[in-house]
């Protein structure tokens, strides 16, 4: 039997205020013909469909489509969608009775009868060519602090650590089930981070079970014999390759751009489970310009007009620019970059001018050593890491931002 485990698509999501529409449905129509030619029994979904909680109806329409596609194309194609945290988890269980006829199953939440976790909604029997199970996936969606019991957030609360509580969680749902699963091959889907995984910067938010940055993948029993997760952008193995992501669709941020995106096909023989990895072209470039370093207006005019030209406008190049502003004010360096990337069919994901603090001597000033978070207020903090950032101090209009936001927490 043969799976392909993806995840972290973010259907609907923008860039700097571009749709990524047109790019998600040729994503999915390479993503159709892969599933045809490596002849895919089985689709797995490991959270992150969709970009935000509230998704539009052209967001929702994509999707559907798409899922009814790679039927279309793999009759006998079982898919099964755990929800990640960027997910509207009860409308992705919503269409239930629609996803039925298309071998479709959608698990957002987890499950509980009177109170208690129920394993048994969350594992989905998978036929093998005589019709009985070959093997079964256990669909775990993005864990929230309620779906862990005896969890504390205080040192001062007695109760289990965030690791302890997700170890005890998976302990729990695993051991529920193995008295149907047999010796047949055990899959589990998960949506979090797991220590030692490489994040993106720029695409996700640190937010994971409880607020918990991290969880190693030994929270994992022995018994899964695959954990098809979700949530780090980038393709990378854990746990010897056991525990794996498949990263996500495309670059969804500058960070990304160095990423090999695609997918993860899983070669199942009995319970072996080998993944390995089958890259899927960009639907559209996503450029750094340069690809290193800072350069100047000059420099950018050049690297621009060395851009073809793609007819259509949903499929153009986004460019990130990084900017050095030289002499003049950062105001008109910007003006001046704006200026030439609206003369040529490109997407601008972002411009970001470089002072030098050491051109600019008044910038550091104020700069203090590291004190602890008793000894100074959220601006300070704000004051020195644009200063950082950007070379120079924040204006009265970045530092009213700031306090705009500050005062909505």
């Amino acid at each position: 039997m043969r799976a392909l485990h993806t995840a972290d698509w973010h259907i609907g999501q923008t860039l700097n205020g571009w749709s990524r529409e047109r790019e998600h449905e040729v994503f999915f129509s390479l993503l159709a013909e892969v599933l045809e030619d490596e002849e895919i029994d089985l689709l797995l979904v490991a959270g992150d469909i969709f970009d935000n909680t509230n998704p539009s109806g052209e967001s929702q329409r994509l999707l559907y489509r798409s899922l009814a596609e790679f039927k279309r194309r793999r009759p006998g194609l079982i898919t099964v969608i755990s929800g990640g945290n960027h997910d509207p988890a009860l409308r992705l269980e919503a269409p239930a009775d629609l996803f039925q006829s298309l071998d479709i199953h959608a698990i957002g939440t987890v499950r509980r009868q009177d109170g208690a976790l129920d394993a048994r909604q969350h594992l989905v029997a998978i036929p093998g060519p005589d019709g009985g199970p070959a093997l079964y996936v256990l669909a775990i969606p993005f864990l929230r602090a309620a779906d862990l019991t005896g969890v504390s957030f205080s040192d001062k609360e007695m109760g289990f650590s965030i690791e302890t509580a997700a170890r005890d969680f998976h302990e729990k749902i695993v051991a529920s089930v193995e008295d149907i699963v047999g010796d047949l091959p055990l899959i589990a889907t998960g949506h979090l981070h797991c220590a030692g995984g490489i994040e993106s910067e720029g695409a996700e938010r640190r937010i994971l079970i409880g607020g918990s940055h991290a969880v190693p993948p030994e929270i994992f029993p022995a018994r899964l014999d695959y954990v098809a997760l979700g949530h780090l952008h980038g393709p990378q193995n854990l746990d010897g390759g056991r525990v794996r992501y498949s990263g996500s669709c495309f670059p969804l941020s500058a960070a990304e751009i160095r990423y090999d995106h695609g997918v993860t096909i899983l070669e199942i023989d009995g319970r072996k489970v080998a993944p390995r990895h089958r890259g899927i072209p960009w639907p559209a470039q996503v450029l750094r310009l340069p690809k290193t370093g800072v350069t100047d207006v000059d420099g950018l005019e050049k690297a621009l007009l060395a851009i073809e030209d793609v007819p259509d406008p949903g499929l153009r190049p986004l460019i990130y620019v990084e900017l050095a502003a030289g002499d003049e004010a950062p105001a008109v360096t910007l003006g001046k970059a704006e200026a030439l990337l609206r003369a040529v069919p490109v997407r601008p994901a972002g411009v970001r001018i470089h002072r030098s603090l050491a051109d600019h001597p008044e910038a550091s000033e104020g700069l203090t050593p590291p004190r602890s978070l008793r000894e100074t207020q959220p601006e300070d903090l704000f004051v020195e890491a644009f200063k950082t950032k950007h070379g120079i101090p924040p204006s009265d209009r970045h530092l009213a931002g700031f306090r705009e936001i500050a005062g909505g927490v």
